[in-house]
């Protein structure tokens, strides 16, 4: 066990890596030596080999590395890092290259989670959509599955988020085609680890960390009129707050920003 102020050895090892492709020492598409090369030459201890291991995974989870299956382990090439303004309104983040794809399901069953959101029964029928923003050459790097309540939006022309007059308009310019206002959105920030569907989905590596932001947009007098679960790979975007100090009519001030944000 480490003592308070010491260093794992795979942290150690894993700065030491660091070094060497910060100084192209070990340039992109450079192949690792091999676990046990790599023991020998930087650690004196029994089980070195899962010393290594667990660096170069704290690695490929901070994308310097990657592994390919029947390989070995390699260093991965720089990648272009977007910025997602938060709270994140539209199809496609503000000054973003790419574009996006996206399918819808109406008569969708709420699952339970969904349903406390949007403060329906588990069950009720909603419009399931989900949301593909792709980077240049088509790439997926970011996914977003949004569900919306058929009560509220099934017997009008804005039912499906993906077709009629307002398509791919805003949450809150689809809710104003029907009378409703949306004046606060809450977002509320998890790290995780991408299982290896979701990573194939994003074109990130299996285990690397993403941001899952779960989003409701709600209508003036509190109504939650949308939910949405974003997935957002760490290797391709930072993710921005923007807080504004504004003042009431007293001359106080306050922040104005996200409702919620938790790591």
């Amino acid at each position: 066990m480490s003592h308070p102020g010491t260093v794992p050895p795979y942290q150690r090892v894993a700065a030491v890596l660091r070094e060497r492709i910060a100084s192209r020492t070990w340039p992109p598409g450079h192949r690792l030596p091999s676990r046990t090369d790599l023991a020998r030459e930087l650690l004196d201890a029994r089980g070195g080999e899962n010393i290594i291991r667990r660096a170069q995974e704290l690695l490929i989870e901070e994308g310097l590395l990657e592994g390919r299956t029947g390989s070995g382990t390699y260093v991965r090439a720089p990648r272009k890092r977007y910025a997602l303004r938060a709270p994140f309104h539209g199809l496609v983040p503000e000054g973003f290259d790419g574009t996006w794809e996206a399918q819808s399901e109406p008569n969708t069953p709420a699952p339970e989670p969904v349903a406390a959101r949007l403060r329906i029964e588990p069950g009720a029928l909603c419009v399931r959509t989900e949301y593909t923003v792709l980077a240049p050459g088509r790439k997926p790097v970011l996914s977003t599955t949004s569900w919306e309540p058929m009560a509220l939006t099934g017997a009008t022309p804005v039912v499906l988020p993906t077709s009629g007059p307002l398509a791919g308009r805003s949450v809150a310019a689809r809710m104003a085609h029907l009378g409703l206002t949306v004046d606060h959105i809450t977002e509320t920030l998890a790290p995780v680890a991408l299982d290896h569907d979701q990573a194939r989905g994003l074109s990130a590596p299996a285990g690397s960390l993403a941001f899952r932001i779960t989003r409701v947009h709600f209508a003036v007098g509190g109504r939650p009129v949308e939910t949405a679960d974003l997935l957002v790979p760490a290797a391709y975007w930072e993710v921005n707050y923007d807080h504004r100090q504004v003042a009431d009519g007293a001359g106080a001030s306050a922040w104005a920003g996200p409702a919620n944000f938790s790591v």
